[in-house]
């Protein structure tokens, strides 16, 4: 018994392949495309660019070749809009790509997506990985940064001794406040040792504690050159600083870990030397505008209080002189008020008197009203009697006609009423038709008839 096995992709490659015996070269360009599509993932591939050529389309065609071998490759327009890197001959670079076949020539090629120089890929993959392990520690978060110090005593410089760098910074700092002082923790910038000399700078000028400020600096370079500033231990150091520090690495569009974890991130280390310093004019600018408003309103306070002064002596008095006046203040004010006590008094007394007049004048006689009263209630009974008789004569008189309008005493007297089927009553014979249906209402009774149109019109 032996086992039989398949294999998924040969499996899968005869299901594409022609079934006739002969094909056209467009059948087999077609063919060998999908065949390279379906089955050769995206990848990297290294090389050097040469025959670099930038189609008016804006897309791009070259080669990728090493020591042996060579391959065409076309990157769109699209994809090639993407790009920071600018392509050119001789550049040795890393790009991910779809193997393909241009049909129309039968060339093989890579559709290329994106491009890196070669050997960054490595390390920007662990810069990522840094990147997120440290942002889900937490230690690039809001809470970790402290303010810089608005008028700072010293500034620190963590950078190399010797790099062009740190006089660019100092020649800021001494334009912007000449009598600054600044201190150099010299390291190393880049080299295997660097990581460690810059965070031992950031701990011992933590622990002399002579600076308000460290600005952590160096000139621009590649990510190879930066990778100091990358490092797990210095990102540790920047972040347990108790010293304000300003990050100004590089070129503007230089990122490293240590930006992040920086209190503040300056785009050039010239730029993190403004940040630190306070502008000495703008600070003299600012401090005369501050001695003008206050010269201004200490003007404005020693005038306003010396009216108040001169207010307030003009209203000062003796005591005596004050008493004096008082009482007799007091003493006009008990006379006018006796005056005027007496005047009420006697003006009610009169309105009392004409009331009591005018009381006397307006007793009612109760005998007299009642005698009106028993009059007026006659006189009305006598009018509702009246009322009541004559409406009862035109009650009658509407009664009577009523019954003469009703039609239950007409059928009485042998009278029919004749109505349609549907109801309605019928008025004249040129309403009815020859053999229609009509309902004869009678006083005891409603039957059915038909018409016969052979009777005559009266």
């Amino acid at each position: 018994m032996c086992d039989l096995t398949i294999d998924p992709i040969h499996s899968s490659l005869e299901s594409l392949l022609p079934k006739s015996e002969v094909i056209s070269v467009s059948e087999l360009n077609a063919l060998a495309r999908e065949i390279l599509e379906s089955y050769i993932p995206f990848m990297w591939i290294n090389g050097e660019i040469s025959n670099w050529v930038l189609a008016a389309s804006g897309h791009a065609y070259f080669l990728l070749k090493d020591e042996r071998s060579q391959v065409r490759c076309v990157m769109f327009r699209h994809q090639l809009a993407k790009l920071t890197l600018v392509l050119k001959n001789g550049l040795q670079v890393e790009l991910r790509g779809q193997i393909s076949l241009y049909e129309a020539r039968g060339e093989f090629q890579i559709n290329v997506e994106t491009v890196r120089e070669s050997g960054l890929g490595k390390l920007f993959e662990a810069f990522n990985r840094l990147k997120n392990k440290l942002f889900q520690e937490g230690l690039f978060g809001e809470d970790k940064k402290q303010s810089l110090p608005l008028y700072p005593q010293a500034i620190g410089v963590i950078t190399s001794a010797t790099a062009s760098v740190l006089r660019d910074v100092v020649a800021i700092v001494k334009a912007r406040m000449p009598n600054l002082p600044i201190i150099l923790y010299p390291t190393a910038v880049q080299g295997a040792d660097a990581p460690y000399q810059i965070a031992q700078a950031v701990r011992i000028a933590n622990q002399r504690y002579e600076v308000d400020v460290l600005i952590i600096c160096r000139g621009g370079g590649s990510i190879e050159d930066l990778a100091a500033f990358n490092d797990e231990i210095v990102v540790r150091a920047v972040v347990a600083s108790h010293i304000s520090i300003i990050s100004g690495i590089g070129h503007e569009t230089d990122v490293t870990l240590c930006d992040f974890a920086a209190d503040c991130r300056a785009a050039t280390p010239t730029a993190a030397a403004a940040l630190a310093s306070p502008d000495r004019i703008e600070l003299l600018h600012r401090l005369n505008y501050i001695v003008s408003n206050l010269r201004r309103v200490f003007a404005w306070q020693i005038n306003n209080k010396s009216q108040q002064l001169d207010h307030f002596a003009a209203r000062l008095i003796s005591p005596r002189q004050k008493f004096i006046h008082q009482r007799d203040k007091l003493l006009s004010v008990h006379t006018r008020l006796i005056h005027f006590m007496r005047n009420q008094l006697n003006t009610h007394q009169i309105k009392l008197t004409q009331c009591r007049f005018l009381l006397q004048q307006h007793i009612p006689n109760l005998m007299s009203i009642e005698n009106r009263i028993e009059q007026t209630r006659s006189k009305l009974q006598y009018m509702m009697r009246q009322k009541l008789h004559h409406l009862a004569g035109q009650i009658k008189e509407l009664h009577i006609r009523l019954q003469g309008l009703n039609p239950e005493l007409i059928l009485s007297k042998g009278y029919v009423i004749v109505s349609h089927l549907k109801g309605a009553a019928v008025h004249s014979p040129d309403e009815l038709i020859h053999g229609e249906s009509v309902n004869l209402r009678f006083q005891l009774g409603t039957v059915k008839a038909v018409i016969d149109k052979s009777s005559n019109r009266r």
